[in-house]
């Protein structure tokens, strides 16, 4: 009986071989070939799964964010205080130190965000709005934290959320950016997060 093909995991595979391929190459020099090589299977193989490069670097930046999300999702867990539910400044402080390069993995997604913009910027072959679809998922996680701490009259209350939520994701690039600049440390980056979030979580009695 011929043996049975997961093929998600196997386009799992070669997402993973291009993510690792374009963190020691740069994405604009990764080709489907390069990419074959590192996931072991032929180019035949590749472009069966993903029919162009295009398609096949859509498919890793996805992949990417995936991966991204699983990690915070592993930070908010982290925050949690004796099985009760991580707070909702937890969430936001998980959300925006995971996308500060301060480690191998997180640099990695940075460098390769950023790579992709820089490319979309001039080739339409490269959609862009799929992962825009991704950030808007995320902003819309951290605008309906915020309400339901206005709610709770732990926000003040005069506070918009949704342009909150649009101003700390514009500054979380930013300052991965100047990270990756050699502009800021992490350390830098991580206290400006948190100034921010001092502010959308006062004390009480600064409220």
């Amino acid at each position: 009986m011929p043996k049975r093909v997961d093929h998600e995991e196997r386009r799992r595979q070669i997402a993973d071989a291009l993510l690792r391929t374009a963190a020691r190459r740069g994405l604009h020099a990764t080709g489907m070939r390069e990419v074959a090589a590192e996931a072991g299977v032929s180019l035949r193989l590749v472009q069966y799964y993903f029919g162009t490069k295009e398609e096949l670097l859509l498919a890793a930046m996805q992949h990417l964010a995936a991966q991204f999300g699983d990690r915070a999702m592993t930070r908010i867990r982290g925050s949690r205080q004796a099985g009760a539910p991580a707070s909702p400044r937890d969430v936001l402080a998980a959300i925006l130190a995971e996308g500060l390069p301060a480690d191998d993995q997180r640099r990695t997604f940075a460098e390769l965000s950023v790579a992709y913009l820089a490319l979309s910027l001039t080739d339409p072959a490269l959609a862009i709005a799929p992962l825009v679809k991704n950030s808007d998922i995320v902003r819309e996680v951290i605008a309906a934290q915020l309400r339901a701490t206005q709610a709770a009259g732990d926000t003040p209350g005069h506070l918009d959320p949704e342009l909150e939520a649009v101003s700390l994701l514009a500054r979380s690039a930013g300052l991965s950016t100047s990270v990756l600049a050699g502009q800021s440390s992490p350390g830098q980056a991580q206290a400006v997060i948190d100034y921010h979030l001092d502010r959308l979580f006062p004390p009480p009695g600064a409220r």
